[in-house]
């Protein structure tokens, strides 16, 4: 399965234990029910889109995937014409018409977050 780096060159998942993920997580989601929370790192191999100014999002679940990226595109300062990707889970890119609540119902980690990555292109085959 494909790592992902943050700046501080270790993974979320490596940063935190499990214990504390999933505590972290049942904390949000008691304060925010209708959010969901979300990890969002760039592909470890990536080299032309920049790292985000953070990793953690707390996400309105009625967003559409479509929003989301949009919302990621923006805070990465991308200009239209660049393509890039985001994958849930480290295996698929999600139907741009769902909704936050629907991928994380379907996808979220056993911590409680739902992981996601970014690439420039397609990284399926590339471990």
């Amino acid at each position: 399965m494909p790592e992902i780096m943050e700046s501080s060159g270790k993974p979320f998942k490596q940063r935190k234990s499990f214990a504390v993920r999933k505590d972290e997580v049942a904390g949000i989601r008691d304060k925010f029910p209708a959010k969901v929370p979300v990890i969002v790192e760039r592909y470890h191999k990536e080299k032309n889109l920049p790292l985000l100014d953070k990793t953690k999002f707390l996400v309105p679940q009625e967003i559409s995937m479509s929003q989301f990226t949009t919302i990621i595109r923006n805070r990465m300062s991308l200009n239209a014409n660049r393509a890039f990707y985001l994958i849930v889970n480290n295996k698929s890119i999600s139907s741009m018409s769902m909704t936050l609540a629907e991928v994380y119902r379907d996808e979220k980690d056993d911590d409680g977050f739902l992981y996601m990555t970014y690439a420039s292109q397609e990284m399926f085959g590339s471990c």
